[in-house]
């Protein structure tokens, strides 16, 4: 047994126990590895656990990992989306958990091949009272939602919220929980959507409790990075 395959045995068992305090199916939330600066041989390390999402924040280093990984594995941008890389991302992922803008959501249908399929795609959800930080006002989701509904290659499957690093774990839960009211009130307003990325390796089961699909972990999994 592997130090990965101990790491995901351990997150598994965290993962059961706080979908079974929900009172939902522990199959029901995917772990997305955070694979940002780790090693290749700890991306396949992982793949054969059974794993096959993999999230990446950085573009270049990205792109290098798929040609050495292949198809095997399923790619996710979670990092600060720029329009300018709008091209790239839509050509070499299979979701985007960071469109923030009108602007970012129009280049990524627009770049996004044909013959790629959908490409999946979160709003994502700026904290309270925290006008620095990556993603949109909740007040100014339903417009883009509805923006993104009619634009093609590209699909809305839901929201992704990331609480401010140094919160209390209460007020993390409440940022979860506005979140999936948002995605229910989407639901009610029309939209097909079924996605909520939250949590990482110290809230996750906040995120779970509160209704979280993807929770994206890195060093809980990997260990420290090495860069």
């Amino acid at each position: 047994m592997t130090r990965i395959t101990e790491q995901l045995a351990g997150l598994q068992a965290r993962i059961r126990k706080a979908a079974e305090l929900a009172g939902r199916n522990n199959d029901s939330v995917t772990i997305l590895a955070v694979s940002k600066k780790q090693p290749l041989n700890a991306i396949r390390e992982a793949l054969a656990a059974g794993l096959q999402d993999f999230g990446e924040n950085y573009l270049q280093e990205a792109v290098a990992k798929m040609a050495e990984i292949g198809p095997e594995a399923r790619w996710h941008f979670i990092g600060p989306m720029q329009s300018n890389k709008a091209r790239p991302i839509a050509e070499n992922f299979a979701w985007v958990h960071t469109v923030d803008s009108r602007r970012i959501a129009e280049r990524l249908s627009a770049h996004r091949p044909p013959d790629h399929g959908e490409l999946q795609a979160c709003i994502q959800i700026r904290p309270t009272n925290a006008e620095n930080r990556a993603g949109i006002a909740a007040d100014e989701v339903f417009e883009l939602a509805k923006l993104m509904q009619d634009l093609p290659r590209i699909r809305l499957r839901g929201l992704m919220m990331m609480p401010l690093p140094d919160q209390a774990m209460a007020g993390s839960r409440r940022e979860f929980a506005r979140t999936r009211e948002l995605l229910g009130e989407l639901v009610q307003r029309g939209h097909d959507v079924d996605t909520l990325s939250m949590g990482m390796s110290a809230d996750l089961e906040a995120a779970i409790m509160e209704g979280s699909t993807i929770v994206r972990i890195g060093t809980d999994l990997f260990g420290p990075r090495t860069q």
